[in-house]
């Protein structure tokens, strides 16, 4: 039986050289949700696309606190839900950091990321939330997903994302059969994931 692609249909692809592989026999069981504008606040522009393919520039606001940032993201999904896909889906995207899920660190190696164009200061669009139902359909169809997370619960303290205008009750009653919310504290073993901290000389 031939392999899917990992490339989306119906969705813009744009290739980030942001990425890498996953380990061998790592099952892609998390999608982690995340928000992201540049400049934060303004939306519609195409400095979160330079981002992600390494095509930054000097006239953005952020740029310095930007500059060699080497991040990427499976999708982002603007505020009209228009869906862009950056990396392969069977490829490693650099969207989680330092982070820790149920006991596991590195949650890039085992997850999919999700960026939707917000602030987290104002409400995400309902265009975002349609697209990003049927996103996690069309994964779930591909991946073993079971879990749907934000960024700052397997990073926290660190991140803030996807962030209090998030509805998650929305999302848990848009989730494909099979997959449920992983938000509570008790779903990053934080002791865990600051013994790594430490060891990277960061704690």
């Amino acid at each position: 039986m031939q392999k899917p692609s990992g490339w989306l249909e119906g969705v813009h692809r744009r290739l980030s050289p942001f990425f890498d592989d996953r380990p061998e026999n790592t099952p892609v069981s998390v999608a982690v949700i995340h928000f992201i504008s540049l400049p934060a606040g303004e939306y519609g522009g195409d400095e979160v696309d330079r981002l992600f393919t390494g095509r930054m520039t000097p006239d953005c606001p952020d740029y310095e606190a930007l500059r060699g940032l080497r991040v990427s993201s499976h999708f982002f999904i603007r505020r009209t839900g228009e869906t862009i896909q950056y990396v392969n889906i069977f490829d490693r995207a650099w969207h989680a950091g330092l982070s820790n899920f149920r006991g596991r660190n590195a949650v890039n190696d085992f997850s999919v990321g999700i960026e939707l164009e917000g602030c987290g200061e104002e409400p995400f669009e309902d265009a975002q939330y349609l697209a990003l139902k049927q996103l996690l359909f069309a994964l779930s169809q591909l991946l073993p997903l079971r879990y749907a997370t934000g960024h700052e619960t397997i990073a926290p303290g660190r991140k803030k994302d996807p962030g209090p205008f998030f509805d998650w009750e929305r999302l848990r009653a848009a989730l494909p059969a099979g997959m449920s919310l992983a938000i509570a504290t008790e779903d990053c073993d934080r002791e865990m994931l600051k013994a790594r901290m430490r060891e990277l000389g960061l704690g």
